[in-house]
């Protein structure tokens, strides 16, 4: 039995949604970035020490993902805690850790 194909049966919305989140996990520090908080809440701080990159960086990559509803942050005290709220996110990084690339 073929596969179904996307554009018949897939909203255009669910496309467009998908395509966004491919295209910011296209990088791949904001990859890295998302492995981390798949384990759960992560300040900048945390985040830049596991990933031993620079603050300015890993805050522009979060900005880019908390734009596009990838992650959400709240604050605690001086603190912004991130964590990430797009549920296809696990699905993408389990199929880039399982593909035989």
């Amino acid at each position: 039995m073929p596969p179904k194909l996307l554009v018949r049966s897939v909203s255009p919305e669910i496309l467009r949604r998908a395509a966004e989140i491919i295209k910011l996990l296209g990088h791949p520090e904001r990859l890295k970035i998302v492995e981390v908080l798949e384990a759960g809440e992560a300040t900048v701080s945390d985040i830049q020490e596991q990933l031993h990159l620079p603050q300015a960086i890993v805050s522009q990559h979060l900005a880019k993902l908390r734009g596009a509803n990838v992650v959400a942050s709240r604050r605690e005290g001086v603190r912004v805690h991130y964590q990430l709220v797009e549920e296809k996110v696990p699905h993408i990084l389990h199929c880039i850790r399982t593909c035989d690339m």
